[in-house]
């Protein structure tokens, strides 16, 4: 079969389609000015949430909840054939069901925030939002072969509070950062969370260690798996 013809505009421009799990339009636009920060001026991308589903992930039963509205977003973007695609939450929520239903790469946060945090540093943190998260987070560093090298701190706050920002915000999370380096001998903080995309240029002047976003970090991986991709296959649809 011929391979699909592709121009060198098209042969040159990736697009990239980023899923917010949440329905906070804050996170979004959020992690939307974040993400148009670090692409390269090549790469186009979108950034949305789910029209229904939890404001925010919390809890085991918002991420169920979020996982229905975030492959359904997915299937409906299909006709769209972006070359890669991020789920921008610190959790593989949909991750597998995406995978299957689509032909491009889709990357997650966890996985490239560790990928990047274990590059940089012989131990590290993961610092989030709510205590409620820590089990989950722990249980990826199992799942991700990490649980000797990381740890895993809360700093308090709610995934709203984190998105808005604020002074009393970004001294919890310094808080936490401060007691990581202290207490579990953490070389970089990976950022937990994707209410705090956008925090760490600002706890970077506050701490002296690196701070990673883990958004950020699936966003640069998938746009380099998308150079080292076959194009055409990324732009078919999936079998049925």
């Amino acid at each position: 079969m011929m391979e699909p013809f592709l121009s060198d505009r098209d042969a040159l421009a990736t697009s990239l389609m980023v899923v917010n799990p949440n329905t906070n339009p804050r996170v979004t636009a959020n992690i939307r000015a974040e993400v148009a920060r670090v692409i390269l001026p090549s790469t186009q991308a979108l950034v949305v949430n789910p029209a229904a589903g939890p404001f925010s992930i919390e809890t085991e039963a918002d991420r169920d909840a979020a996982e229905t509205h975030v492959l359904a977003l997915l299937r409906d973007a299909m006709t769209a054939r972006h070359d890669g695609y991020v789920l921008a939450a610190f959790d593989d929520i949909g991750l597998a069901g995406a995978r299957t239903l689509l032909r491009a790469p889709v990357v997650g946060a966890v996985e490239a925030g560790i990928a990047a945090a274990r590059a940089m540093a012989r131990r590290f943190t993961v610092v989030t939002t709510v205590s409620g998260a820590l089990p989950g987070i722990r249980r990826q560093f199992a799942r991700h072969g990490v649980a000797q090298m990381a740890t895993a701190r809360a700093a308090d706050i709610g995934v709203a509070e984190a998105a808005n920002g604020g002074g009393a915000a970004i001294e919890k999370l310094v808080q936490a950062i401060d007691a990581a380096v202290r207490s579990d001998g953490a070389e970089a903080i990976l950022l937990g969370s994707g209410g705090l995309t956008g925090s760490a240029d600002i706890l970077r002047r506050h701490v002296g260690i690196p701070v990673i976003d883990a958004v950020l970090a699936a966003v640069k991986l998938a746009e380099g798996l998308v150079a080292l991709s076959p194009r055409a296959l990324a732009r078919e649809p999936a079998a049925d």
